[in-house]
């Protein structure tokens, strides 16, 4: 038998129902309260390049769930199913909290996403909710990407594009040689920047052909093809782009890349890369059974959306949209009792004190300041670069080590990323614990890279100062960030790198030996500038 809070009657469902509107509101504003340090993070994201499509792709997702509930009018009896859309709702302030705590806001915002699907599970029960996952999952859009993913994303969109966008110049018989991200043309040298990876109509593009798929009414391997074509399409583009670069440059100088030059560029690309799409759904139609015209495959139906938006009006009261409020004023009260002084900037002496003398090691000449650019990019409170040398027959050690009271907001950025940027190539790379070879305790993982631009070579020694421990893989490194914010609210740490030269017949030996006797002296002073505790 229904209980009295699921029997919706016809002229409930025709009427405005001012108690569940009271509460689906009082549930929605304490989320939103809870979730504000996230929501926070998505307003500064989009106001970068990359994600400046944000602010689009909530209205459209509305646009879409709209759509779909004109499938679904409002039952005519009880609904029963709406407390998986409770434990949706659990899972959401469950994440929410563990960002909070770990001081990661784009968790946050990710648990927001989860918060939408549950809130849609609670007022439409399960069995009609869940239809509508297309809509809720086109929120992932709007979402800033993982730091450490984004870089590595745009250093290998980079590559690619150079790579493609330089054999483009080959073709047309245009002189020009890659090293790194750098195209050198002779006369001048093109930086392929971060913001010429293409990820700023990456994200809009993959956008589109998700919004392009789900409308479009054909086979399902269609849409599969129409929703993985955007990267491959943007890709082939920005390298078309970074080409046409190439020969402004070349032909009329680098000025003409800078301004509107350049904006324009990119706007164009972009207009190509949707007619691109639109080019291909019309190709894969002519093979279609019934042969029908593009304008046939979308369904563009846009009618009675402010219809269905009015039902909102209309939401009965229940048990579930009870507990779905309870849940969210339950954590905002909960987050109230979290202690506001965790995770207290650590002391630490500055890199300034750090000894100029390392063993038989001496600094030479004064400390190495970066461009302002690159301390920018580079983001930490604190550094030192300086170079140590032995004898005047020795090789030089360069030495680098960074520091970040807090990297919960960046923090840092991997060699993977940062090397090519400046030219080289990382020959090999691999993860080895050299605590053996310096007598130490425990395990001390790091990593070991050989990278070249030209015929030079140099060997390079970093890892990642997690609290007491040595992490060699930035992924793994962030995991620990994340943990010790969850655990303590610390989310300080640093990056220890070790560079040296190596000579043209200098075996690979010579040169570690190098780097190891730098590293036992490194870390003897190491943990009053990168505290332990």
């Amino acid at each position: 038998m229904a209980s009295s809070e699921d029997i919706v009657s016809l002229k409930d469902r025709t009427s405005f129902n001012a108690a569940g509107v009271f509460l689906l509101a009082l549930a929605t504003l304490a989320a939103g309260w809870f979730f504000i340090d996230g929501l926070d993070a998505l307003l500064l994201a989009w106001q970068t390049p990359e994600y400046s499509h944000g602010p689009l792709i909530p209205v459209l997702s509305a646009l879409m769930f709209l759509r779909e509930l004109k499938q679904y009018p409002a039952p005519d009896g009880p609904v029963r199913d709406r407390w998986p859309g409770v434990a949706v709702l659990a899972l959401a302030f469950a994440c929410g909290a563990l960002g909070k705590l770990a001081q990661v806001d784009d968790i946050v915002a990710y648990a927001t996403i989860i918060w939408v699907a549950g809130i849609i599970l609670v007022t439409m029960g399960w069995s009609r909710g869940r239809h509508f996952w297309p809509a809720v999952l086109h929120l992932v859009y709007m979402l800033p990407l993982p730091a450490t993913l984004y870089y590595k994303v745009s250093i290998w969109l980079q590559m690619v594009s150079s790579e493609i966008g330089v054999g483009i110049l080959k073709l047309l018989s245009v002189p020009v040689f890659l090293e790194g991200n750098i195209i050198d043309l002779g006369v001048m040298r093109l930086h392929v920047a971060e913001a010429c990876s293409g990820l700023r109509y990456l994200f809009p593009i993959m956008s589109f052909s998700y919004i392009f798929a789900v409308l479009y009414q054909g086979p399902k391997w269609h849409k599969a093809v129409l929703l993985l074509a955007a990267v491959p399409i943007t890709v082939l583009m920005n390298s078309v782009r970074i080409a046409a670069a190439g020969i402004i440059a070349n032909v009329y100088g680098i000025e003409w890349l800078e301004g509107f030059t350049h904006f324009f560029e990119g706007w164009v690309i972009f207009i190509i890369c949707i007619v691109l799409l639109f080019a291909l759904a019309r190709v894969m139609l002519l093979f279609h059974p019934g042969r029908p015209t593009l304008g046939d495959a979308l369904d563009l139906e846009t009618t009675g959306l402010l219809a269905q938006a009015g039902r909102i009006r209309h939401i009965a009261p229940s048990a579930a949209l009870v507990a779905a409020a309870f849940l969210g004023l339950a954590a905002l009260a909960a987050w109230q009792m979290v202690p506001q002084d965790r995770g207290q900037p650590v002391a630490r002496s500055a890199f300034a004190l750090f000894p100029t003398r390392l063993g038989d090691w001496q600094q030479r000449g004064p400390e190495e300041r970066l461009t302002p650019e690159i301390a920018k990019a580079l983001g930490a409170d604190d550094y030192r670069q300086v170079t140590m040398m032995r004898d005047a027959a020795t090789p030089t050690v360069g030495l680098f080590m960074a520091f970040y009271h807090d990297q919960s907001k960046g923090g840092v950025h991997s060699p993977e990323i940062c090397l090519p940027s400046s030219g080289w190539e990382i020959a090999r790379l691999e993860r080895v614990d050299i605590a053996p070879r310096l007598g130490v305790d425990g395990a001390f993982l790091l990593n070991r890279a050989i990278i070249q631009k030209g015929e030079a070579r140099m060997m390079v020694y970093y890892w990642f100062q997690q609290g007491e421990r040595r992490v060699a893989w930035d992924v793994a490194a962030k995991f620990y960030l994340l943990a010790d914010g969850i655990r303590s609210g610390q989310t300080d740490g640093g990056i220890v790198r070790l560079t040296t030269a190596m000579a043209p017949d200098e075996s690979e030996a010579s040169a570690e030996a190098r780097l190891l006797d730098m590293t036992r002296q490194v870390i003897a002073p190491l943990p009053k500038f990168m505290p332990e505790d």
